[in-house]
């Protein structure tokens, strides 16, 4: 099959459940027995667990799933694995679907570990033989101390054991599609090395992989693309790392974006405080640019209120990935640029980043105004976003930023504020009302 051949097509997707009104006491069997027999009905509530999902998944992505609890992704992953039904919509698989969604899932806890292994193959079409010809090979994978009580009854298997079981039998059955959810919150570090292994190897193969978990910094190394779910609802399908960085924005702060810092979720003494962000990028001859891309000269341009007399005040303005590590930092410190200011007073700050070596992609702003070790005056850990594009009359090299690295840049400090600069690239982060 080609790369482009579909094994998922998922097409207006809901699934519905009648819930008890908010705030209402749960019957007691006494109470619900004679309500049933005199015919009265307790009043429900409609709530969608997911609705209007439509989205499409080809040979070999690996997709992750990421959203807040109670989002959507695991009723989505049971209505993949045709666990439950959907109340409106349409699924459309292409190929056999291994699933491990709990620990546990599909075990049956009286038989065998053994016995399990070849049910969980039968129910995923497996023929006996070929069931047989994997077998050392998964129990090899779920590693010595399943081995040890293989032939002993799964209730007996600690958390730990069930989920390697489990996770060696869906992933080593050769399943066109497999679906994984929260497969690191159980298992040791040597258990959690293994399964991202298996399941690279698994996407390498050219199978397709859908991957659930609250570990950002595992999403973005296995997954190419992610889906955040959001109410129910698709918030935004693209490239992992764009996807998890607005998913951390929604987590950390739950705010809206705009250009305004003034109500922006912050710490500090309030001493000064910051009033707004802005960027301009530039091409390599000066010119002017919309978008941001790796290479760019950029320019960061922070106002700047002092509310008492500030002195000696340090600005840093950094860049970090999705998983909140730093990849640039800049200190008007370090170049010998203080902020001091009488009360009241506005002043601007730029950094002027000479190349911006970051791949494309969405990352995260932060500031901070202080006295290193001393005093704290102001920080934004989430700032705002910044989107690095891709240049289509470029070549995009591939760039594997290892950690922080040394940016050229030049500090200014300008009297006065323009807080009507418009802002190219780059959201600020300001708290909802």
């Amino acid at each position: 099959m080609s790369s482009s051949t579909k094994m998922v097509g998922v097409s207006n997707l809901g699934k519905l459940y009648k819930i008890a009104p908010k705030g209402t006491r749960p019957g007691t069997l006494t109470e619900n027995l004679l309500a049933t027999l005199r015919g009265k009905q307790s009043p429900k509530e409609d709530f969608w667990a997911v609705r209007s999902l439509s989205f499409d998944v080809h040979q070999g992505e690996v997709v992750g799933l990421i959203g807040h609890n109670g989002a959507g992704k695991s009723t989505l992953l049971k209505l993949l694995s045709r666990i439950t039904e959907p109340t409106e919509g349409q699924i459309a698989l292409y190929g056999r679907v291994g699933s491990l969604l709990e620990v546990g899932t599909g075990f049956h806890p009286e038989l065998t570990g053994r016995e399990n292994v070849f049910m969980n193959g039968a129910i995923l079409g497996m023929s006996r033989k070929e069931i047989q010809n994997r077998f050392d090979e998964i129990i090899e994978f779920a590693g010595p101390r399943v081995a040890l009580h293989l032939d002993s009854p799964v209730k007996r298997y600690s958390s730990g054991m069930t989920m390697r079981l489990g996770f060696a039998v869906a992933a080593n059955l050769n399943p066109e599609i497999l679906i994984v959810d929260e497969v690191l919150a159980v298992g040791d570090a040597e258990f959690q090395k293994k399964c991202l292994g298996k399941m690279q190897e698994v996407a390498g193969s050219g199978r397709t992989v859908f991957f659930v978990s609250h570990n950002l910094a595992a999403v973005t190394a296995l997954c190419t693309r992610a889906l955040l779910l959001h109410g129910g609802q698709l918030h935004e399908d693209g490239p992992v790392a764009r996807v998890a960085a607005t998913y951390q924005l929604m987590t950390r702060t739950g705010t809206a974006l705009g250009g305004d810092l003034t109500n922006a979720q912050r710490t500090g003494t309030g001493t000064g405080h910051f009033l707004s962000l802005a960027l301009q990028p530039y091409a390599a001859d000066g010119t002017p640019q919309s978008l941001v891309y790796n290479g760019s000269k950029v320019q960061f341009e922070l106002a700047i209120k002092a509310e008492q007399l500030l002195t000696d005040a340090s600005v840093t303005l950094w860049i970090a990935d999705s998983n909140t590590y730093r990849l640039v930092d800049c200190s008007s410190a370090l170049q010998g640029k203080l902020v001091r200011l009488e009360s009241g007073e506005v002043v601007r700050v730029r950094f002027t980043l000479g190349e911006l070596l970051l791949k494309p992609g969405l990352y995260t702003l932060g500031v901070s105004l202080g006295r290193p070790e001393i005093e704290d005056m102001d920080t934004i850990e989430y700032a705002g976003t910044l989107e690095v594009a891709v240049d289509p009359d470029a070549a995009q090299a591939a760039l594997t930023l290892p950690g922080a690295y040394t940016c050229r840049y030049q500090t200014e400090i300008l009297p006065g504020a323009d807080l009507s600069t418009s802002l190219i690239g780059v959201s600020s982060n300001r708290q909802a009302a």
